[in-house]
């Protein structure tokens, strides 16, 4: 794929025609090109060494260190749970990087190869070239010896008229000669008359007739040689020239952009790269399961010790180790311990007991969050959920300029206080406050958790398989109307609920230049959200996806698709196939 940009500038080439260096400029420019891009893919090459030892040497790690401690005899209970959990994270953590140095050999192999191939256009071009200027400058070197030849032949001829008018003088007595008729002779003779002393006037004019005929042929051939040179000299500078000039103008341009690109990739890899170690040690959603510090504080000492009692107790409790406690009073034994009571367990109250044992819980109003969608659009009257219209209001009016919009989470609490505030009575909600306004990622935060917890997903489970099915189709035509008949078959409230949050999707996208947001990135954010999940949960409870890669990208063309097979306009509920056939033309 050609990196070069396609509106060529024109200025600079007239400006490079008229340099008389314009071509070893141009060669210069592109030597110094290349070293820029052979020191980018060094260090690429070196970066990616540096990133697969880490990566390597943290997999290893984190496997040995798993491995090692399974065969110890370490704690077990919640900590070695937690122990395998953060050796997990550390594996991600190391298999994300090596995919980073992979990519990074990738690029420096690129870049390797765009300087050669720009080096090797590079000669080609300055041997054309200097071919062209060698032939201009042979030609100009030629009609330069046809001008010298020429010059001398008019000399000779010069030469001869004066003598021959020097001999009819002498002849006829010079008579009628002028005051000035001495200095004219003795310039003829100066001049060569000497050289025809003696000859007769015969000889003097078959002499002339031949210095004419040589006069008559070098000015043929002064004047082939200048039409030749006037005509390769046209060609060159109107023609080959230009067509150097932008030849090697294209070639640093495609270096310098390809090295550009390519540091532009290694900027996007290395965030992403940082973000995901980010969202792997501290992820953004519940789904996404715990981080780090959440594994590390699900250790329960105090539980893991009183199982480790009770199984010690229960395997060494026949063997007597030490002195007893107990026994017949008789023999000067202590009384047993009287049970303990756990202070810090909660009392149990009967719910209804006239002591006000119970806590009184606050009026929810109308609840939003767990209630299916249907529920809450015919309890409410309304065609899409408000608690959607309002977040996507308030995150259109101060977040669509936000950077990593929908993609950096707000804080708990705040997104706690807001999802009860919400519940409890949605319409007393003010989000043009400054509390919530000044922080718009705690309202996505509160919209995105709202989507996870309905109880049934916007893509219902029921079409889970059918969108699956639907986006594995390798046509694009018929891929698209498989699609749309799923949409189609969406029940109303959640059609009129995927209508309007597209809408608000689509305009976030248009501006990705500010928000980093494409529609590549909500799919990210929102696939696993919109759609069914399909997990199953593994030995340890975890969720662990089933072909999980297919899912993702199934996810992500289905966004894709659904620009156009969900009407976002204001009018019409479901266009029909007729208006999806005419989408295609």
């Amino acid at each position: 794929m050609s990196v070069v940009e396609p509106g060529f500038d024109e200025t600079v080439l007239l400006a490079l025609c008229d340099l008389d260096c314009g071509v070893p400029l141009l060669l210069d420019r592109i030597k110094q090109s290349m070293v820029s891009c052979r020191e980018a893919s060094v260090f690429f090459k070196k970066r990616a060494v540096l990133e697969e030892e880490y990566g390597r040497g943290m997999q290893k790690l984190a496997k040995t260190t798993s491995e090692v401690y399974s065969m110890n005899d370490g704690k077990a209970g919640s900590f070695v749970n937690s122990w395998q959990s953060m050796m997990k994270i550390h594996e991600i953590m190391a298999e994300n990087r090596i995919r980073f140095a992979q990519r990074l050999n990738e690029m420096s192999e690129e870049l390797a190869n765009l300087a050669k191939e720009v080096d090797k256009n590079r000669k080609q071009t300055k041997e054309l070239a200097s071919r062209y200027e060698r032939s201009l400058q042979e030609s100009e070197m030629a009609t330069e010896k046809s001008k010298n030849r020429f010059d001398v032949s008019v000399e000779e001829l010069e030469r001869i008229l004066v003598q021959k008018e020097g001999e009819s003088l002498k002849d006829t007595g010079m008579q009628g000669r002028s005051p000035g008729g001495k200095r004219a002779i003795g310039k003829a003779v100066a001049k060569g008359g000497l050289l025809l002393k003696g000859k007769n006037p015969g000889n003097i004019q078959r002499q002339e007739d031949d210095i004419r005929a040589r006069v008559s042929t070098a000015s043929d051939s002064y004047r082939k040689s200048v039409h030749e040179t006037q005509g390769l000299r046209q060609e060159y500078f109107n023609f080959q020239l230009p067509r150097i000039l932008r030849a090697l103008k294209e070639c640093a341009d495609e270096i310098d952009l390809g090295t550009q690109y390519h540091l532009t990739r290694y900027a996007f890899l290395f965030e992403s790269i940082m973000l995901s170690d980010g969202s792997t040690l501290a992820p953004s959603g519940i789904e996404d399961g715990p981080g780090l510090k959440a594994t590390i504080e699900s250790i329960d000492n105090r539980a893991d010790f009183k199982v480790y009692m009770q199984h010690y107790a229960y395997a060494h409790g026949g063997v007597q180790r030490g002195p007893r406690r107990t026994g017949p009073e008789h023999e000067g034994f202590l009384p047993p311990l009287p049970p303990h009571r756990d202070h810090t367990q909660p009392v149990a109250y009967a719910p209804n007991t006239p002591n006000g044992g119970s806590v009184a819980l606050p009026d929810r109003g109308r609840p939003s969050f767990g209630v299916d969608l249907a529920e809450q659009m015919s309890r409410d009257n309304v065609e899409v959920p408000p608690l959607m219209v309002k977040c996507c209001e308030a995150i259109e009016k101060y977040g669509l300029y936000s950077q990593g919009i929908y993609r950096i989470s707000g804080t708990m609490s705040k997104i706690a206080k807001l999802k009860e505030r919400l519940d409890k009575d949605l319409d007393t909600v003010n989000l043009d406050a400054d509390e919530w306004a000044s922080d718009i990622n705690n309202v996505t935060s509160v919209l995105k958790l709202w989507l996870r917890e309905l109880p049934e997903p916007l893509l219902t489970t029921g079409l889970h398989q059918g969108f699956l099915e639907a986006a594995k189709i390798e046509n694009d035509r018929l891929r698209h109307i498989r699609l749309h008949e799923r949409v189609n078959e969406l029940p109303d409230a959640n059609y009129a609920t995927l209508k309007y949050f597209l809408g608000h999707l689509h305009r976030v996208a248009q501006l990705e230049a500010h928000n980093s947001m494409s529609i590549s990135n909500l799919a990210i954010v929102f696939g696993p959200t919109l759609f069914a999940q399909g997990a199953v949960n593994g030995s340890n409870g975890a969720p662990i996806m089933v072909d999980a890669g297919l899912q993702n990208k199934v996810r992500r063309e289905l966004l894709f698709r659904l620009w156009a097979c969900v009407d976002t306009s204001s009018a019409g509920r479901r266009d029909d196939l007729g208006s999806l056939y005419r989408y295609f033309h």
